[in-house]
C-alpha cells in the first residue's frame, strides 16, 4: 500500500513541475557582467506587493514612476536615477545601489536617503524612501534581483522567505507591459505566495516627471558639448 502511494505521488511530480514552471525560476542568480548590460538604461515601475507595512504604505502614494540605472562595474555600484510621481507632483532622487554579485542581489542602506522607488521601497519604488524616513528605516534594504526570460522586464524580491514582510516588485522597459509580461509576474506572486489582489499597479497615464526629465537631458546634453 506504501508503494503504491509513493509511486502514485511520484507519478504526480512532473505535472506538478509542469503546472507552474515559473517557481522554480523564482530564485536569484549570481550577478555578472551581462547582467548588469541588461540592466543598464531605463527602465518603468509596472507593480508591486508588499507586506512590511512601511513599504506598503509607502508604494500606495506612488501614481507613476521610472529610473534610469547607471552601472560601475569597476566598484559594483549602480547609479539610480529616479522620477516619481506622487500626490501629482513629480519627485527626482538620485542614489547609489549595492551590486552584491554572489548572492544576486542589490541593495541600499536606508540611512543613505532616497527615494529606493524600486518599491519606493524595493528601491525604486523601494518605496521610495524619503530623507526623513530614512532614518527611521536605518537599516540595509536588500533585493533579490529575478530575471525573467524576457530581458525587457526583471523583478526584485525582498524578504522572501519571511510570509509577514515579504514583497515583489516589477519593471519592463516600456511604460506599460503586455499581457505575457504581467502573466509572469502574476506567477511569481503566487508562488511566493501572495495574492493578486494584494497587487498595486502604476498607471503611466498619471505620470507627470516629463518636463523634468527633458530637462536634465537638456543640461546632460549641454554639459558633453561644452566638455
Amino acid at each position: 500500500m506504501a508503494l503504491s502511494w509513493a509511486l502514485a505521488v511520484l507519478s504526480l511530480l512532473p505535472l506538478l513541475e509542469a503546472q507552474s514552471p515559473e517557481c522554480a525560476n523564482l530564485t536569484a542568480a549570481p550577478i555578472t557582467n551581462a547582467t548588469l548590460d541588461q540592466l543598464s538604461g531605463k527602465w518603468f515601475y509596472i507593480a508591486s506587493a508588499f507586506r512590511y507595512p512601511e513599504f506598503n504604505e509607502s508604494s500606495r502614494t506612488i501614481q507613476a514612476a521610472f529610473f534610469y540605472f547607471n552601472i560601475n562595474y569597476t566598484e559594483d555600484k549602480i547609479l539610480l536615477r529616479e522620477y516619481l510621481t506622487i500626490g501629482n507632483q513629480c519627485v527626482y532622487n538620485s542614489s547609489y545601489l549595492n551590486v552584491q554579485r554572489e548572492n544576486g542581489s542589490l541593495s541600499k542602506h536606508g540611512s543613505e536617503g532616497g527615494s529606493l522607488c524600486l518599491a519606493r521601497s524595493d528601491f525604486t519604488h523601494i518605496p521610495a524612501v524619503t530623507p526623513e524616513r530614512a532614518h527611521k528605516f536605518g537599516r540595509e534594504q536588500v533585493g533579490y534581483l529575478l530575471l525573467t526570460k524576457d530581458p525587457t522586464t526583471f523583478m526584485l524580491a525582498f524578504s522572501p522567505k519571511d510570509e509577514q514582510n515579504m514583497g515583489l516588485s516589477f519593471y519592463t522597459h516600456k511604460p506599460q507591459a503586455t499581457q505575457e509580461q504581467m502573466r509572469e509576474f502574476h506567477e511569481a506572486i503566487m508562488c511566493m505566495g501572495m495574492q493578486k489582489s494584494e497587487i498595486m499597479y502604476s498607471d503611466e497615464k498619471q505620470d507627470v516627471c516629463g518636463p523634468l526629465e527633458k530637462e536634465h537631458q537638456e543640461e546632460k546634453q549641454k554639459e558633453n558639448e561644452g566638455s
